[in-house]
């Protein structure tokens, strides 16, 4: 890294911009950057690291970066160029900060931005906006934090000492900030979690294994459990368990010795119980076929007797239906003459019903006939069923012919309706025509009015555009001479407000600078009064005394308190004057524009014109809204008179139309009445005549209908009762009355046919029985007795019951101990490899945490890397510290552990080759403890660039301590500084020692003022 150019605005103590052209001022290799206490040495430093970082080191906040000098307009801003990685780059940042506003009082915040520039081609080209993003691409190409800039490029004299007297556990702080360790630090944490994930493991492992042989105890229930685990104990060689692997668990009877065993005797007593299990299912299993056997037997024995038994039952059951018949039979024999009778009768009971059907419908047919000739004329009623059927023909064509008649004669009253309404019609049309004749007639005066007036309206509203404009203007000249009136009062009263804002100001600012001053001067006079001839000055380090200030007793002195209320106070005014200006600059801007729009005219001048041109704007508008509407009455008085006309015309057209119409109906209705009148007769209506026509041919027909029915019912009668005679005869009946006799209702037929079924089959069945050759032997033998061979079959049963159950148990103890068994092998073969395992990550994780027996310094990883970087940089310093102490001192790295100190190998001492004594760090003295503390931060820097990469760090800095040392070692320290000119490296010093001014030919002055400070370059020419 070379730095170019740095630019900053409003930073620090810099009130305005300053500019370090650092390739001048590093031409010669090195360069001195000096002035007086306050003066912006540091905050050089703190520019450059923020311009890179965005931050600065130390106590310092970013809040805190802007000048208390810089004018508020003023914003705070620092770039940098610089080249990095071979890249020239320019990076601007501004952090947050409040500025007054553009418009109006106040102040608003402008947020933090940050540019990152890149120089190619003859230009700048932007890379990123972004604050992240630029700090990520400076860490990338730095290959450092800022924390490790700070102590590498920025290298601070005062943190380096301290480094020096520190104890091991803040030097292993400020290590881990410079060499990064989390990896280390991380393979730690890895490995102990490791170890916890193996330990729970193991004893996951274990205690499945544990389990599994709980269950198995628990499964083996019944079996010797506890003697089968010392049997397998006095068999077995394992080792005691290890403590915490021996827990009892107290879940089975034997529990405890199972529990004492180890792997190998847990896998003998589990084979002896699975062998134990095997014989007692084995033993089970046959005695559960032998009570199956016995089981059988007396199911078989018990068979017969239930056989023989039922075949008893059955002849017994024959003989008594046999019996029961017997006793029944002359009912059977009067059931079945009964039903033979009833099946004979069936048939010739049909023909009787039918006989009987058609007397009655012969009987009614004859009464329909006698009503029918009743209902007709007297003439006519004697008439036979041929004259009767001429004479409704007859009466049915002379209604037909009246037909015709009787249309005509519904038409008169319609075509009497008719004529009267064309006759009102007529009337309605010839009233129309003289209405529009009368409205034609009125037209022509109404028309020529509304002309004359809508003439005159329209040459009145022509003026309204140009009125509505002229009153707008009106209107903003009155609004204008309100505001100009009112604002002439404000502006006095801001004017006066903006002096007494700037007296005060004034007055504030000129009491603030006098107390500064007058502190400044105490300051100076309170440590010249402590100083003493041949001891160093605790600002610059001087022995030299030339000019010590003086200053007044202590009742004048100023404290900071009292500077900077004083400071307060003026910002105060500052922004209560900026307030005041702002609130004057805008009352005038806004005077001017009003005075602008209202000239000097009074506001009353202003308010009777605009009125003035209002009212006459108001009745242009109205004279155009009645032009509007008298155009639109002017057309519908067009309109009305060509409706009038058209009515006019069609009225006429109508009533000669309607004249024509009535006249035709009238000679219709002359015809229609001369037709009905011939047609009525002696009715009063057609109508009346032909109803009554119609009635007679229709009673006329119901006779001859009636007439026919008759004659045919009484035939069918005839020939139903010669069907029932030759019936009852061939049935063998003598009668209707003896047919009648034999019948019996359909239930009980049935009912009489099923019992003589039912009686030949219960017969039937009990011969067959009977005839059978096992019942006939059964019937020959007495019965059998079955309770015996019963009882004998429940026992048998019970006693296989209790069999099966035992066998089924042992069956399943063994199936269970075998699984168990199996699993339990499986499980012990995994636990070797898993606790060797867990026996290397417990090693290897107590190794790197510095806890285990191996490791004899215990130390930790991660320190012993710290520890072996301190030694490369002792190895560094010591380069230079032989150079700046004539061969004098080594820095030694010590890797024991210090007094009382829990962390080993982070000591450092001091090897004295005049003294041959090595000796601790805190022992130096204040100039050696600056040559050991420079040339240890050069060796860090050296160390901290070889670890970030290689890469060149081209311009350092070392910050104050040349104070302490005497002009030969002073000689000495600079000769390595040349030494680091001579690779092409730019050393800043910082520093206020007057000496150095003589002895660098390059400066950077910072010098300070009441107005903030400033930056200047001296350069060696040449």
């Amino acid at each position: 890294m070379r730095l170019h150019r740095l630019t900053v605005t409003a930073f620090g103590p810099f009130a305005g911009t300053e500019s370090v052209d650092f390739d001048r001022l590093t031409g010669d290799g090195l360069f001195l950057l000096h002035g007086p206490t306050g003066a912006g040495k540091t905050s050089v430093l703190d520019a450059v690291a923020y311009a890179l970082y965005g931050n600065v080191p130390g106590q310092r906040e970013r809040g805190s970066l802007r000048s208390d000098h810089a004018a508020p307009d003023r914003l705070t801003e620092v770039t940098l160029e610089a080249t990095l990685a071979g890249r020239r780059l320019r990076l601007t940042r501004s952090p947050d900060q409040e500025r007054p506003r553009r418009r109006g009082g106040g102040t608003t915040t402008e947020k933090a931005r940050t540019l990152l520039e890149e120089w190619r081609d003859g230009t700048w080209h932007g890379l990123s906006r972004s604050h992240q993003e630029v700090g990520q691409e400076v860490e990338r190409l730095l290959g450092m934090s800022m924390d490790q800039f700070c102590q590498v490029v920025l290298l601070p004299q005062g943190e380096f000492a301290r480094f020096l007297r520190a104890d091991t556990r803040e030097r292993a702080d400020l290590l881990k900030r410079l060499f990064s360790t989390r990896t280390f630090e991380d393979v730690e944490l890895w490995l102990a979690e490791r170890r916890r994930q193996a330990d729970q493991r193991v004893e996951q492992a274990l205690g499945g294994v544990r389990g599994l042989a709980q269950r198995l105890g628990q499964a083996a229930h019944g079996l010797p459990v506890a003697e089968l685990a010392r049997a397998a104990a006095a068999v077995s060689d394992d080792e005691p368990p290890a403590p915490g692997e021996a827990a009892g668990t107290g879940a089975a009877p034997g529990a405890d010795a199972v529990e004492r065993l180890g792997d190998h005797g847990r896998l003998v007593w589990a084979a002896l119980l699975l062998a134990e299990a095997t014989e007692r299912a084995e033993l089970t299993e046959v005695l559960r076929e032998g009570a199956a056997r016995q089981r059988d037997a007396a199911r078989e024995r018990l068979a017969g007797a239930e056989r023989l038994a039922e075949l008893r039952r059955r002849h017994d059951r024959a003989r008594e239906v046999l019996a029961e018949l017997a006793d029944s039979a002359e009912q059977r024999r009067e059931d079945a003459a009964a039903v033979a009778a009833a099946e004979r009768a069936a048939p010739v009971l049909r023909l009787l019903r039918a006989e009987e059907e058609a007397h009655r419908r012969a009987g009614l047919a004859a009464a329909a006939e006698r009503e029918r000739r009743a209902a007709l004329p007297e003439s006519l009623a004697a008439r036979t069923e041929a004259q009767l059927a001429a004479e409704a023909a007859r009466l049915r064509q002379e209604a037909g012919a009246l037909r015709h008649a009787l249309d005509e004669e519904a038409r008169l009253d319609e075509l009497a309706g008719r004529l009267a309404e064309l006759a009102a019609e007529r009337a309605a049309a010839e009233r129309a025509a003289a209405e529009a004749e009368a409205v034609l007639a009125g037209l022509p005066e109404r028309r020529a009015a509304v002309v004359t007036e809508l003439d005159a309206a329209r040459e009145t509203a022509a003026s309204a555009s140009a009125l509505a404009a002229e009153a707008a203007r009106a209107t903003a000249a009155v609004a204008a001479a309100v505001r100009r009136d009112e604002l002439a009062g404000l502006l006095e009263v801001a004017r006066e407000r903006e002096r007494a804002a700037r007296d005060a100001e004034l007055a504030a600012r000129e009491a603030w600078l006098g107390l500064r001053e007058r502190r400044l001067a105490g300051m100076a006079a309170e440590l010249a009064a402590g100083l003493r001839q041949g001891e160093p000055c605790p600002v610059c380090g001087s022995a030299a005394h030339p000019a010590p200030a003086s200053g007044a007793g202590p009742a004048a002195r100023v404290t900071a308190e009292d500077e900077r209320e004083a400071e307060r106070r003026a910002a105060r005014a500052r922004e209560e004057l900026a307030a005041a200006q702002a609130e004057l600059a805008e009352l005038g801007r806004e005077s001017a524009a009003a005075t602008a729009i209202a000239g000097e005219e009074s506001v009353a001048g202003h308010r009777a014109a605009q009125e003035r041109l209002s009212a006459r704007h108001r009745a242009a508008e109205r004279a155009g809204a009645r032009a509007t509407e008298l155009a639109g009455r002017l057309a519908e008085l067009d309109a009305e008179a060509e409706r009038c006309a058209r009515r006019r015309e069609e009225a006429g057209r109508e009533r000669d139309r309607l004249a024509e119409r009535a006249d035709a109906l009238a000679e219709q209705e002359r015809r229609a009445r001369a037709l009905v009148a011939e047609a009525r007769g002696g009715f009063p209506t057609v109508r009346g005549r032909l109803e009554a026509l119609v009635t007679l041919a229709g009673a006329a027909e119901e006779a001859v209908r009636a007439a026919g029915e008759a004659a045919a019912a009484e035939q069918a009668h005839l020939g139903a009762e010669r069907q029932l005679e030759e019936a009852l005869a061939e049935a063998g009946f003598a009668s209707a009355a003896a047919l009648r006799a034999a019948e019996i209702g359909q239930q009980e037929l049935d009912k009489r046919r099923r019992r003589l079924e039912e009686w030949r089959e219960r017969e039937v069945a009990a011969r067959a029985q009977l005839e059978e050759p096992e019942v006939a032997r059964a019937g020959a033998l007495p019965r059998p007795d079955v309770a015996g061979p019963q009882r004998e079959v429940a026992e048998a049963e019970s006693r296989l019951r209790e069999a099966t159950v035992a066998a089924g148990a042992a069956g399943t103890r063994r199936e269970q101990v075998a699984e168990l068994c199996a699993r339990l092998r499986a499980e012990t073969s995994a636990l070797a490899p898993l606790r060797a395992r867990a026996t290397v990550v417990r090693r290897t994780a107590e190794l790197v945490a510095g806890t285990g027996d191996a490791n004899a310094r215990r130390m930790k990883l991660s320190t012993y890397v710290l520890a072996a970087r301190l030694e490369q940089v002792a190895a560094a310093a010591t380069v230079r510290l032989h150079r700046m102490s004539q061969g004098r001192y080594t820095l030694v790295h010590s890797d024991g552990r210090v007094a009382r100190k829990r962390v080993w190998g982070l000591g450092l001492r001091v090897a004295d080759a005049w003294t041959g004594v090595e000796r601790d760090t805190a022992t130096l003295s204040g100039g050696e403890t600056f040559i050991v503390s420079l040339a240890l931060a050069l060796g860090l820097a050296d160390v901290v660039t070889e670890e970030s990469g290689g890469m060149p760090l081209d311009t350092l800095f070392i910050d104050e301590g040349f104070g302490t040392l005497d002009e030969e070692t002073l000689d000495e320290v600079l000769d390595v500084l040349d030494a680091l000119r001579e690779r092409d490296r730019a050393v800043g010093i910082v520093s206020h020692v007057a000496e150095l001014r003589q002895r660098v030919r390059n400066r950077l002055r910072a010098e300070k003022g009441r107005e903030g400070s400033r930056l200047r370059v001296v350069a060696a020419e040449g």
